[in-house]
């Protein structure tokens, strides 16, 4: 369904080294809300490092599952996005701000059977199913054209990294890329969006793709941030993810306030009007 160019905000144009303001803005907010951003973090890298148990031994499954499994990180990251918010309203942030964002989101809608209701479950559902996907076809590149099993990490550099003849490796990155950047496209700002504004699933992943084609350098930089910082989370036995994750949920709550004015929409956390004419707070 094509929605009509004024259903969308407006999308600002940024300078190409804006990126780098968020993350310090990031540390600001995480030096504000302390455990109960950093606790973020904690519970990926504890996923994570379930994940690294059971697939411990099938590298060739552990490297897209652990790849898959950020793809789904801005959903994940919810909630941190609702604390930068409340420190910007000037309001209380901590582990309650939390617990509503998880429990109670669906208290401001009037409408349970509405589209608007189930947006943000349906980007959920999308990206894991964008997620699970990269993890079969990354498992059967590997399987099918490594020319020799991948046990383990070390199996993984020397026959697909590092392997003179064949191009599994740069196959097995073409395609992970051809896979991320749609993504990213679609969820660049598609969850701040989502929490902060009542939109519909489809304005959301236009409005991001949007902000990408307005400023593809500043994009294209925040994208190699993400990745750089996600693969050194991923790098340093997952502790470094304690924080990654939560400055990276920071950072992307101002790159959603600086790249769209969405003051023209009606905000989420105020119910819609009832029959009756009155809305609730």
């Amino acid at each position: 369904m094509n929605l009509p160019q004024a259903t969308l905000p407006a999308v600002r144009t940024i300078s190409p080294w804006r990126p780098l303001v968020w993350l310090v803005y990031a540390w600001r907010d995480m030096a504000q809300v302390g455990w109960a951003s950093f606790a973020h973090g904690l519970a990926l890298a504890a996923v994570g490092a379930a994940i690294v148990a059971i697939a411990q031994n099938r590298f060739w499954l552990l490297a897209g599952a652990l790849s898959g499994f950020m793809v789904i990180a801005p959903v994940l990251a919810t909630s941190l996005y609702a604390l930068s918010r409340a420190l910007e309203r000037g309001e209380k942030a901590d582990f309650s701000v939390v617990t509503k964002t998880w429990l109670n989101w669906q208290n401001s809608h009037f409408n349970k059977w509405g589209n608007d209701y189930w947006c943000m479950v349906q980007f959920g559902a999308l990206l894991a199913l964008a997620a699970t996907g990269w993890v079969l076809t990354s498992a059967a590149l590997i399987t099918l054209l490594a020319p020799a099993p991948i046990l383990g990490p070390v199996d993984f550099v020397r026959h697909v990294v590092l392997a003179h003849d064949g191009w599994l490796f740069e196959l097995w990155l073409a395609m992970g890329g051809i896979m991320a950047a749609p993504l990213f496209a679609s969820s660049v700002v598609s969850m701040p969006l989502l929490l902060d504004r009542r939109v519909t699933l489809m304005q959301a992943v236009l409005t991001s793709w949007q902000t990408v084609l307005v400023n593809p350098v500043p994009m294209a930089l925040w994208a190699a941030l993400i990745m750089g910082f996600t693969l050194l989370g991923l790098g340093s036995l997952l502790l470094g993810l304690i924080a990654v994750i939560p400055m990276l949920g920071h950072a992307s709550w101002h790159a959603y306030r600086d790249l769209v004015d969405a003051s023209t929409l009606p905000a989420r956390d105020v119910a819609p009007p009832t029959p009756n004419g009155h809305g609730t707070q």
